[in-house]
């Protein structure tokens, strides 16, 4: 298949076009043209955390859930315990696993009302995740309504000036937003302004109409808010410590297994799907952050070979890290290796030698490894 010809079968958001009115690099990211960068990656980056950036994030999938029972129905469906969300507009992340106690997907669940939840979930698995969902509620809450919402776009908008530049944007919503705490949003009507975030910075992530999007994207760019690609996406997520689905879980991979162990909540005698195979199995590997020792040898990529006094491991994601100035990654090693060992990443056939450190490597701003 030609270039143009794959480049058509793919999915737009709705801020395609005002994508390559400021000149783009478009990719394929989980069957979605998305921009990957508006000319530096690593200058988007350094806004995010030194001001404030904005990415379209419309191509995740908000899906509403309604009904009597729809409580019920997610305390069995994902691994956290949404019998924490009392109030309203309360939300919590968690994972939501198949029997065998892999990853289907990580998401966050939002609390809107007694008979209206809503999860946001990935691109990349979003039709999976519905097919699943609809799949279980047929089977145990059949009168519950599954509305994937792909008549709403989403705008990230993060940094430290994050909130202040959409106050400028929006006057009308700060009363409201501005005393929302980390997991928690403001809805009203098809608008929500959720304080939540995949950076490691403050800010908003904001629901919208479609029709509304472009329009408000554009008065935040001339607020001074800087428009930022994937790869910013991702090595930010990266210093804040942040799985990726498909990269540090899957649904070969447990939570307790990708330093997820603290999404799962089996205090409580709830029977959620895969908490059997939790228990049976236990945690097997541990995740843990590397920092390259070398600077000169490279950069750490996803699935190099960690080599370690008590077995081997495998990265699942790393980069150079802009902030910090040299390269760090996440891992998956044997449960013998603890924060201040030394292993080795093997980079092109050259064992380099690393500092197992503990993770964020930043946060709000701040270099916490060095």
């Amino acid at each position: 298949m030609s270039t143009s010809a794959s480049l058509v079968a793919l999915k737009r958001t709705p801020l395609f076009d005002t994508h390559i009115a400021c000149n783009a690099k478009m990719v394929d990211f989980g069957g979605w043209e998305m921009p990957l960068h508006y000319g530096s990656q690593v200058e988007e980056h350094h806004q995010v955390r030194r001001h404030a950036g904005m990415f379209d994030v419309s191509h995740m999938l908000n899906v509403d859930i309604k009904g009597n029972d729809v409580r019920d129905f997610l305390r069995r469906l994902v691994a956290n315990n949404v019998d924490k969300l009392q109030t309203p507009g309360k939300a919590l992340y968690s994972c939501m696993l198949n029997p065998q106690g892999g990853v289907i997907d990580d998401l966050i669940v939002y609390f809107l009302s007694e008979t209206h939840f809503r999860l946001v979930v990935n691109a990349g698995s979003a039709e999976k995740d519905v097919a699943w969902i609809k799949q279980q509620a047929s089977a145990t809450h059949p009168s519950l309504t599954i509305t994937p919402r792909r008549d709403l776009a989403m705008i990230a908008v993060q940094g430290p000036a994050a909130r202040q530049a959409v106050w400028s944007v929006w006057p009308h919503c700060r009363l409201a937003s501005e005393s929302l705490i980390a997991f928690s949003a403001q809805v009203e009507g098809d608008v929500m302004i959720a304080r939540t975030g995949y950076t490691g910075e403050d800010g908003f992530e904001i629901v919208l109409p479609v029709c509304d999007a472009p329009a408000f994207w554009s008065a935040l760019k001339t607020a001074g808010v800087a428009p930022a690609g994937l790869g910013a996406r991702d090595t930010l997520r990266l210093e804040a410590g942040m799985n990726l689905y498909g990269n540090e879980m899957d649904e070969t991979v447990s939570p307790l297994d990708a330093g997820l162990a603290w999404t799962v909540d089996m205090k409580t005698a709830r029977a959620f799907i895969g908490r059997e195979a939790l228990e049976a199995n236990g945690k097997q590997r541990a995740f843990v952050g590397l920092k390259l020792l070398d600077r000169g040898a490279g950069v750490i990529r996803a699935h190099m070979k960690v080599v370690t006094p008590y077995g081997d491991g495998e990265i699942t994601s790393g980069t150079h890290s802009p902030t910090l100035g040299f390269s760090v990654a996440m891992a998956r090693v044997p449960l013998a290796v603890v924060a201040g060992d030394t292993v080795h990443v093997d980079i092109r056939g050259k064992l380099v030698p690393a500092l197992v450190v503990k993770m964020p490597f930043v946060r709000n701003g701040k270099a916490l490894v060095s």
